[in-house]
């Protein structure tokens, strides 16, 4: 018992210094890039250069709620797990928040090990919620996001599909970059089609309306 409780106090000092120093700090690396066999392509570039099309894109996609949850979406976690009972092709009802905090402290990949991660992945969420702002999660993820195989970050993804910064984005191709982001390895972002093309043109639609609606607002406060 007493190892179990010095394992829960240094695991819970770790965390929270981790979050702490990550709220001022670039994560230098991940989890998913130190295993991506194909390399690591990566450019970390702050909020400032990163056009608003890309973060209203992701909004749009990912989490319309981002701004005024607290982390996790109750609603879209229910109907989730309302379409997993029903079997077929598990799916998820993470927010940006989640992601991120997945993404930068956790692993990927389904299996049992998935069950053990999302234990871990509240954890951290509620940390990043209240240990960062909305702008910085926001920051991090976009950073951090898997855009291609071997490329983290949307500045690295603009650079290999568009040849420029992700400072100068159109709504077309952040939701292109936007609809890849779910499995960044088989989503063609240059060359779209079919669904992905289909999703990429929805997306890059509702980036005006994020704008007008405030549900990025959070990030530019």
């Amino acid at each position: 018992m007493r190892l179990l409780a010095k394992i829960i106090v240094w695991f819970i000092a770790i965390s929270v210094g981790l979050t702490v120093l990550y709220r001022f700090v670039p994560p230098p690396v991940t989890v998913t890039m130190l295993v991506d066999g194909n390399g690591i392509t990566k450019d970390w570039v702050p909020l400032s250069r990163i056009d608003r099309n890309m973060v209203a894109a992701v909004v749009a996609a990912e989490d319309g709620k981002f701004c005024t949850h607290n982390g996790f979406d109750t609603q879209a976690i229910e109907k989730a797990m309302e379409r997993n009972a029903r079997g077929g092709r598990i799916r998820g009802g993470s927010t940006i928040s989640q992601q991120t905090a997945k993404n930068v402290f956790l692993w990927q990949g389904e299996g049992w090990t998935r069950y053990l991660r999302k234990g871990f992945e509240v954890w951290f969420t509620f940390l990043i919620e209240n240990l960062w702002d909305k702008r910085r999660i926001m920051e991090v993820y976009l950073n951090v996001a898997e855009t291609g195989i071997g490329t983290y970050g949307v500045e690295a993804g603009a650079q290999r599909y568009f040849g420029k910064s992700a400072a100068s984005l159109s709504p077309a191709e952040a939701g292109r970059m936007a609809a890849a982001l779910p499995s960044p390895k088989t989503r063609s972002v240059k060359s779209p089609a079919g669904f992905t093309r289909r999703y990429g043109n929805t997306i890059a639609a509702r980036i005006g309306t994020v704008k007008r609606g405030g549900y990025d607002a959070c990030v530019y406060e």
